[in-house]
């Protein structure tokens, strides 16, 4: 292992390709894995650097692609694109060869669109960002062929939601690539004294392909966990890298413990770990931190609580449903200037906005009796069943401000619907509930703590006041002005 390592560190990229490829063809991986992890009762630091550099090396082959954008004068790699394409959407493609070249671009557009590529005219512009590169296309050509069944279920799954929950597979795959790039640190240069290897890597061929194949299907299935729309993808991202860092951190021997200890990793286990995490920092801290943290939160929170009523003045657009089918109709709501009524009317025009003149229903704030969630809704009384009522239960609240009389809503989405629970409440004098508030809460007052403390960084803070200097003997002092100073 020493000479191989030593060996393996001299040379260029092009010959340390080829000597890998040799060593791959003499199963090295493999005795490796059997005879040396799980062979030996303890490896020692000398062993394990050795794996830890050879994991390095390996992994740092991947380096030109990554940073190789793809070149769109390429034939295999413009085939590869359309490969994606044909694989997801097999029937369509039977029928192209029976269509104009109009037709046939115009349906290569609205399939690329529809497997999440932004520039769905010209696909390899999203691939032209580096790093990932070549990669992410690898990563992608590799999960459609190897778990073509996958491949087409992530993607038709997605095609029939509406646009802004779509959760896009090229978009997902190029930044995914990148995260995973980060979290193996690719190309990043050999340590001496480095130790640190994955069992992971060990355990079969193309480990980071396999591993992009099980974290794509998690990312899938956290976004829907999340209810995310096109604006909480880097939210969804952040989640997916902790789910990823936090489970290779328990060293699972093989794919297969790794994809059973990431599927259990999910959203709500990932807050909850959050939550107590944030705790044991929160009982680190020292008294006078704690004490400035419980100062700041009153004054942050009514900031919180200006910005939700300032959206509600902005106002939204709701869609109204009905008992029997869904329907396109659309209403608009917004709050007074002022604070005191909810105006709302029909929306003839897809607006983004109406002018509060042109609103003619409204509710008094001072005649709302009480506010209704989820299926405690009257709108929701009838959709209890239903993948569909369940989304729509999660972003349903109703306005009690007669009897028998209520103001329903159904919000654009989850985020819109926080955003609008918290300014009623706000309204009403209350408690902020949502989910989103303790999030933003957190986030500014860690924020806050740090600029407040940046100053006395390195600096140890006592944990106790200091004490209070005992009383003069007699208070026969003062202070006399001479005529210069006067």
């Amino acid at each position: 292992m020493a000479l191989l390592m030593a060996l393996l560190q001299k040379p260029g990229n092009r010959e340390r390709a080829e000597m890998l490829e040799y060593l791959g063809k003499k199963n090295m991986r493999q005795f490796i894995h059997k005879h040396i992890i799980h062979g030996w009762s303890v490896l020692g630091d000398e062993m394990s650097h050795y794996l830890y550099v050879l994991q390095c090396l390996s992994l740092g082959l991947l380096e030109d692609r990554m940073k190789t954008p793809v070149d769109p004068n390429d034939a295999g790699q413009r085939q590869q694109l359309q490969n994606l394409r044909l694989s997801a959407f097999p029937n369509e493609g039977d029928e192209e060869g029976h269509m104009s070249t109009e037709k046939r671009r115009s349906l290569c557009a609205k399939e690329f669109r529809k497997l999440g590529f932004t520039n769905n005219v010209s696909p390899w512009q999203d691939l032209a960002l580096t790093p990932p590169g070549l990669l992410a296309l690898d990563n992608m050509v590799y999960f459609s062929t190897r778990c073509p069944s996958a491949y087409s279920r992530f993607v038709l799954e997605n095609s029939s939601r509406e646009d802004k929950h779509v959760c896009p597979f090229a978009r997902s795959s190029i930044h995914l690539s990148l995260t995973l790039c980060d979290i193996l640190r690719v190309g990043e240069t050999v340590s001496e004294t480095g130790q640190s290897f994955l069992t992971l890597f060990y355990a079969q061929d193309h480990f980071l392909h396999e591993l992009f194949s099980v974290c794509i299907q998690v990312l899938n299935k956290t976004w829907k966990e999340m209810r995310a729309t096109q604006e909480d993808f880097d939210k969804v991202m952040h989640v997916v890298k902790q789910q990823i860092s936090r489970t290779l951190a328990l060293a699972p021997t093989s794919m297969d413990v790794f994809r059973t200890k990431i599927s259990s990793l999910n959203y709500s286990e990932i807050l909850r770990r959050r939550q107590e995490e944030r705790l044991i920092q929160d009982e680190a801290l020292s008294p006078p931190v704690m004490e400035l943290r419980a100062q700041l939160q009153p004054e942050l929170l009514n900031l919180i609580r200006q910005q939700r009523l300032h959206f509600l003045c902005e106002g939204t657009k709701f869609r109204k449903v009905s008992t029997r089918r869904r329907q396109d109709k659309l209403w608009f709501c917004r709050l007074s200037p002022n604070h005191k009524v909810l105006h709302y009317g029909d929306l003839e025009h897809n607006t983004d906005t109406l002018p509060i003149e042109t609103l003619a229903s409204k509710i008094a704030v001072a005649d709302i009796k009480c506010m209704m969630t989820g299926k405690d809704c009257p709108h929701m009384k009838e959709k209890s069943s239903g993948k569909q009522n369940k989304d729509l239960m999660d972003q349903a609240f109703s306005i009690c401000y007669e009897v028998d009389s209520c103001l329903n809503f159904i919000a654009p989405s989850y985020n819109e619907f926080c955003l609008w629970l918290d300014g009623l409440y706000a309204l009403l004098g209350k408690e902020m509930p949502s989910e989103r508030c303790r999030t933003d809460l957190d986030l500014l007052l860690n924020t806050e703590l740090k600029l407040r403390l940046l100053d006395l960084e390195n600096i140890q803070i006592p944990e106790q006041p200091p004490p209070i200097p005992p009383r003069p003997q007699n208070y026969d002092y003062c202070y006399h002005f001479t005529s210069a100073e006067a």
